[in-house]
Formats: structure tokens, sequence, C-alpha cells
């Protein structure tokens, strides 16, 4: 049995200090730092991700034989896009979120995630900010900017938004990375998103950072469609050194589409024999009331802090990873 922490003082100092500069930042920009719960009523519907969730037996509803089911957040996005909504300002924090993973390199089910809305913003801007962030805390290149469908052209030789299935497929192929599930995939999304994440992110943001946005609308998440081209929405990435960094949105804010969307990822998740999650109603009510332009981002703090230490794997910079937890 292993009781002692992953994390050395040394890094643990460092970390810190990192921490600090993160504060400063955005203290220096007049955005106020706020909390919200680790816990909700309300999830994701997104197909890639799942959360951890426990039972409560003591809210009014509940009795001893009827708990209610509460979900650790895999971010803190609808909370906080609650508060913009009530009249806050640009507004950041660096929260606790989870996510029913497996431990890795990169990942830990429990991590730590920096996560900011700018009022007024488009993504351009925020990636503006994200970039300015990235080289103060990292001291790295000024970072790069390229769309979705350049990086596929550029690295596969294909265009993403018109290519069919046995062309995504001719592509993995070519790079001997088939395999029956992908043979089975339902959608071209999925071969998308896998030729996206195995073959060309490991050529991308080797030197410095890079940006890469204006992704498909079906995987628009929770950003708008680019008015002069609906075959994309306005969400970015970032990468560096192998690691995703950062996924940003200039946020959606229309509650009829958004709504449709959750609906969409729950009649994905039945034909992929998933759990339905619950749609969390509280955040409809939030957009519903009105949010205003923003761009938000979320950003792996622990992530950052490996390549601000040249830390090779994520148990050394936090203290107790799930296996020691």
């Amino acid at each position: 049995m292993s009781w002692q922490p992953t994390l050395t003082w040394q890094n643990a100092q460092k970390r810190a200090q990192i921490i600090q500069q993160i504060r400063i930042f955005f203290a220096d920009r007049n955005v106020t730092e706020v909390e919200t719960p680790a816990l909700s009523l309300g999830t994701v519907t997104d197909v890639h991700l799942d959360a951890l969730n426990c039972r409560y037996h003591f809210l009014a509803d509940s009795n001893d034989n009827q708990a209610t089911d509460l979900y650790l957040q895999t971010s803190p996005e609808f909370h906080m896009k609650r508060l913009i909504a009530c009249g806050y300002g640009c507004i950041y924090q660096m929260a606790k979120a989870f996510r029913h993973e497996e431990f890795g390199r990169y990942h830990n089910p429990e991590f730590t995630m920096l996560e900011w809305y700018r009022i007024g913003f488009d993504h351009f801007a925020l990636m503006d900010e994200v970039a300015q962030l990235l080289t103060e805390i990292l001291g790295c290149l000024k970072p790069e900017q390229i769309t979705y469908q350049q990086t596929f052209i550029n690295y596969v030789g294909i265009d993403p938004l018109v290519a069919d299935r046995d062309t995504l497929l001719a592509v993995i192929a070519q790079h001997n990375k088939t395999s029956d599930w992908l043979l089975a995939a339902l959608n071209n999304d999925t071969l998308l998103q896998f030729i996206f994440s195995e073959i060309i992110e490991p050529k991308i943001g080797k030197f410095s950072p890079c940006f890469v946005y204006n992704f498909p609308s079906s995987q628009a998440s929770l950003a708008k469609i680019c008015p002069d081209d609906d075959r994309v929405a306005q969400r970015f990435e970032c990468y560096f050194k192998g690691i995703e960094l950062v996924n940003g949105f200039n946020e959606l804010t229309d509650t009829e589409k958004q709504t449709q969307r959750f609906y969409e990822d729950n009649q994905k998740r039945t034909k992929l024999g998933l759990h339905v999650k619950p749609i969390d109603q509280k955040f409809i009510a939030a957009l519903k009331h009105g949010l205003p332009q923003c761009s938000g981002v979320a950003l792996g703090v622990d992530r950052l802090i490996m390549l601000a230490l040249q830390a090779p794997h994520i148990e050394q910079v936090i203290s107790f990873p799930i296996e020691r937890s």
C-alpha cells in the first residue's frame, strides 16, 4: 500500500506559484473568481462524457426508499452560465472536475479545471486571451491558429467537411489503424474524431501551442454555428506538445437550439446502448431568462502544470492520484 503523495514538495511549491500567477492574470483583467457546486441535480448529455454520481436521501421529496441521483460536475459550465444569466460580469474559477474515464498519463478522474467567461468576446478574442495566459505561464512561443478543415487538408489530404465514410475509412487504413469498432461506427463524426486524435493531434503544436477552430457543426456542443458557413461551429481547442489543453466556445444562447442538441445527444446515447442523461432544466431556464453574448473556455490546470514543469505524467503534478486516494 502506497500512502505517500506522488507530488514532491518542490513541485508542490511550483504548482502553488503557477496557480497564484493564474489568479493575478485574471485580477489584472478585472475578471472575478467565483465558486459553484461540485454536486448537481443535472449533468451533461454529451456522448463522450460520463459523470460520476452518488445517491442522496435528504432532498425535500426524498425518503428512505427513494434517493435522488446527484452528479459530480464534469465542468462548472452550466452553473457559471446560470450566474452570468443572473447579471454577473466576467468570471472565472479553478474547480475540481470529475469524469468517469480511465486514469492515464494525462488524465486523473478527479482533476483541476480552469474555466472562464468573457462577456462581449467572440471566440477569436478569447483565443487571444488564452494565448496571453499560455505565453505568460509557459514562456512559450506565440501560439498559432488553424482551422479544423485545414488541419485535415495539411496532414491527411482530405476535406473533413465533404469527405464521405469510404474516404475516412481509407485514411484510417492508410495509417494502419483500421479496427472492427471503427468499421462498425454509426456515423462519420466517430471516424473524424479518431483521425483527428490519433493521426493529426500528434503532428500539431510541437513547438508552440496550436489553436484549432471552426470544428464541424455536428461537434458544436454548446457553441454557436458560424453565420457564414453553417457546416462549422464557433468552437476551438488548443494543443501543445501532444497535450490537449483547452476547449472553448462562442456560447450558444438560443434555448430551443440548445435543448434540441441535448435531445439529439440522448438519441445518440440510446443508439449506442448508453444511459440517457437527464437534461439540466435549471440551465435551460437560465437560457430562457437570457444569456448575454459571451465566450467561454475550459483549461486543464494539471496539464498546464505538466507542461510548465516538463513533467511526463500527471501524477507528478497532483498530490494523490486515484490509485493512492
